[in-house]
């Protein structure tokens, strides 16, 4: 596997030889549940509050797409861009239980796995090589779900993906004509207005973006600012309680429409090794803010993935808000 960059868009591809169905579903026994027989490679443990040994932990993916040895090579092959998929691609296991998902798990539990998505991002941020960390949850077949069990991946990679480079890009550009955080800026407006508004749990709210790439789309944001996840998720533990029930208050209310759904963290890219280049880290802590991205697969609204760029959404976030408030969930 190696990564390219395509020359007209600037994002980065990872390929390779894999067959085009991609990689293969694990058979046999679960490698995450406690009592499996194949062990993974445990790379960090989160202790329980109970007498069960953990709560959440996180694994070497079995067959991972970034490798943490070696150098990343980059060079040039003529007006391309080349480099070993050099970095890191771990599974964050959610639950003990192989049958407690995020939306029917304890806030407890939801609290104990964001601490430890928060621990496994800081942790790969002292990397110098690391630019980015991505924490991602794709849930049903559409949508490419490839364990059984309750789990996300987390990637650390040596550049900051494109969508990210866009809101990075975005956000610095307002700050720098405003002085004011952009997304700091759509919370206050989306709590005035009241339109689309979803629900908020103490310190944090859940809404429908303005222009939705996919009907019901929904980001969870924190009502006070803030850069990065990792600095929410160690030094405010008070506020885990509130994300966590928020979080999985909000899945619930996304299956009463479709159980498939991609969810995706954005957070702040690495600012302990900043790039002599690039400039928005400068004022990253200041113009940045994040926060996490659901984006529900509906089958039968195919269209809404074709368009990349030019997204269509035949329902608005107002009367997707509209049925999101309304589903009867649990409490």
């Amino acid at each position: 596997m190696e990564l390219r960059k395509d020359p007209i868009t600037r994002s980065w591809v990872i390929t390779g030889d894999e067959p085009a169905e991609g990689r293969p579903k694990p058979q046999g026994p679960c490698l995450f549940c406690p009592d499996s027989p194949s062990a993974a490679h445990v790379i960090a443990d989160l202790p329980s509050s109970g007498s069960a040994p953990w709560s959440a932990r996180s694994v070497v993916h079995p067959s991972p797409i970034y490798h943490i040895e070696g150098e990343p090579g980059r060079r040039g092959d003529g007006l391309y861009d080349r480099m070993h998929a050099v970095g890191a691609h771990e599974v964050l296991v959610e639950n003990r239980s192989h049958d407690r998902q995020l939306w029917n798990s304890s806030d407890e539990d939801i609290g104990y796995f964001l601490r430890l998505a928060a621990e496994r991002i800081l942790d790969l941020k002292h990397d110098a090589r690391i630019k980015y960390v991505s924490l991602y949850k794709d849930f049903g077949t559409h949508a490419g779900q490839e364990f059984s069990h309750p789990t996300s991946q987390l990637t650390a990679t040596l550049f900051v993906p494109r969508r990210v480079l866009y809101e990075l890009r975005a956000g610095r550009e307002y700050f720098l004509g405003k002085e004011r955080c952009v997304f700091c800026d759509i919370i206050q407006q989306e709590e005035r207005q009241a339109l689309r508004v979803i629900e908020s749990r103490g310190d944090y709210i859940a809404l429908g973006p303005f222009a939705p790439r996919v009907p019901y789309e929904t980001w969870i944001l924190p009502r006070n600012h803030e850069a990065a996840f990792e600095r929410t998720g160690l030094n405010r533990p008070g506020l885990r309680t509130n994300l966590a029930a928020l979080l999985r208050r909000t899945l619930q209310r996304i299956r009463t429409i479709t159980e498939e759904f991609h969810l995706v963290l954005h957070t702040s890219p690495s600012s302990m090794h900043p790039s002599r280049s690039l400039g928005y880290w400068k004022t990253i802590d200041e113009d940045y803010h994040w926060h996490i991205e659901i984006l529900p697969v509906l089958s039968s609204k195919a269209r809404s993935y074709t368009f990349k760029e030019v997204y269509y959404s035949p329902v608005s976030s107002e009367a997707a808000v509209a049925t999101l408030r309304a589903a009867q969930i649990e409490g």
